[in-house]
């Protein structure tokens, strides 16, 4: 009894120290193509938003957010949902007109929601009094995909400086 399960740990080790087999490589590289392909799509997604703000382009914004969206912008209230993130996303446009660059730091993804580390900097003009200042800010996007397609889900940021 002892000599079969000696025989059959033996085996077992022997399996688990086996190369790959060709159909679990391919496993492997299926599932980093796609990873790779949903980071593209994200980060496309990500410089889409960017341009949207640089035209203050509400309309286009709001394509980007999933309709349960929340703008959790600095100072100011949670925007929820379409008809919130678009006001909000409106008041910005009609007070400030950024010129920024998105940098990404961090893409994490698990099924259908990951998250996005950003950081961006630019200058922002202030439309009431014709001011031109930096801006820097860090940007944390939760997303999700709806229906085949990447949205924002939550998007908050915070000044650096």
């Amino acid at each position: 009894m002892k000599t079969s399960i000696a025989k059959a740990m033996l085996l077992v080790s022997l399996v688990a120290c086996q190369p790959p087999t060709e159909n679990n490589s391919n496993h492997s590289n299926t599932t980093k193509m796609e990873q790779t392909a949903e980071k593209s799509a994200i980060e496309k997604l990500l410089f889409a938003y960017r341009d949207a703000l640089n035209s203050s382009d509400v309309n286009k914004v709001l394509s980007l957010y999933s309709a349960d969206g929340v703008f959790m912008p600095s100072n100011a209230p949670s925007a929820i949902g379409q008809e919130q993130v678009k006001a909000s996303y409106t008041f910005v446009f009609n007070s400030i007109q950024l010129t920024i660059e998105f940098f990404i730091d961090e893409i994490n993804i698990s099924g259908d929601f990951a998250y996005a580390r950003t950081t961006s900097k630019g200058s922002t003009l202030i439309h009431a009094n014709g001011q031109t200042v930096p801006e820097e800010n860090r940007e944390l996007f939760v997303l999700q995909k709806v229906k085949g397609e990447w949205k924002i889900a939550r998007y908050m940021f915070n000044k650096m400086k």
